[in-house]
């Protein structure tokens, strides 16, 4: 059975421990730990979690090795990065979020999870990331809410 690759970005794992959106966000590692889906973590999010308090480091630290794999920012997600910024999705000032959907579909992921209402779970940013991918030969991808994705 296929286990959906999901890319979840720095507001997902804070938000285990922030109390407005631990319920979703903890039910979604909760999947990983399960193996119903595979968490794809990247090392933007790690770059992001360095000044993060313990607790928060915690989250992903004691996944257990099968429930995720590891991804880089590498010279094709900074093309397309590039790509979503010339096209006007994002300003400068938001290239990481501009980059985590980047690194997401040049890994293939499945889906994005993100508590990111402004610059990535948007329904107009999602169009517009898909239409700049389809233009550049990559897939379409899902984002969502991890209130979208789990079942409490």
């Amino acid at each position: 059975m296929h286990r959906q690759r999901i890319y979840v970005d720095t507001s997902v794992i804070g938000g285990c421990l922030d109390r407005e959106f631990a319920a979703e966000s903890q039910a979604l590692v909760e999947m990983a730990r399960r193996n119903e889906i595979v968490l794809i973590l990247s090392d933007l999010l790690f770059q992001e979690l360095e000044d993060a308090p313990r607790d928060v480091m915690a989250v992903v630290e004691e996944l257990p090795p099968e429930s995720f794999v590891l991804v880089d920012a590498d010279e094709e997600a900074e093309f397309l990065q590039e790509r979503y910024l010339e096209a006007g999705i994002l300003g400068e000032a938001w290239q990481d979020d501009a980059l985590h959907v980047a690194i997401a579909t040049v890994a293939r992921a499945d889906m994005i999870v993100s508590w990111n209402f402004k610059h990535i779970v948007q329904v107009g940013k999602i169009r517009q990331f898909n239409a700049v991918n389809l233009m550049h030969g990559y897939h379409s991808v899902d984002i969502r809410s991890p209130r979208e994705v789990v079942s409490l």
